[in-house]
């Protein structure tokens, strides 16, 4: 799959994905790309900047931090993993299972859909986003 960047004939930019640059040709030719804003079918590939992946291991990325605030964020982490079980994408059960007295408090930290977080906040659950992102624990 590649993600193209298109503009249509009024300049609206639109991004869309298609199985493979033949396959974009193929279907534009056809007059079948339409602009999503106006519907137009004349519609082209825009200048477009590439996906570059970053250099360093982006799960990690306060493996070797050299700032103070990378310091400082490297600490928060290793004292929030050391003193917290992480539950990984069950952490808003759980969290809400807690708050409504059903599992006894424990503290955690996992990961949550953005809804499932907000829903939380907007129920009074305590909870707050790391600045990082967990190590996912695997068997």
């Amino acid at each position: 799959m590649i993600k193209f960047t298109l503009k249509c004939e009024n300049g609206h930019q639109f991004d869309s994905w298609f199985q493979s640059t033949s396959a974009f040709e193929k279907l534009n030719n056809a007059a079948m790309v339409t602009c999503e804003t106006c519907g137009s079918t004349l519609v082209e590939k825009a200048i477009m900047a590439p996906a570059v992946r970053a250099g360093r291991d982006q799960s990690r990325p306060l493996s070797n931090p050299q700032t103070d605030a990378e310091k400082a964020l490297a600490s928060m982490r290793k004292e929030i993993e050391g003193k917290s079980e992480y539950v990984g994408l069950g952490f808003a059960n759980q969290a809400r299972d807690m708050h409504d007295g059903l599992v006894p408090p424990r503290p955690i930290h996992g990961e949550a859909k953005p809804e499932e977080a907000r829903k939380l906040v907007e129920d009074g659950v305590p909870v707050a986003p790391l600045p990082f992102v967990p190590n996912r624990k695997s068997n």
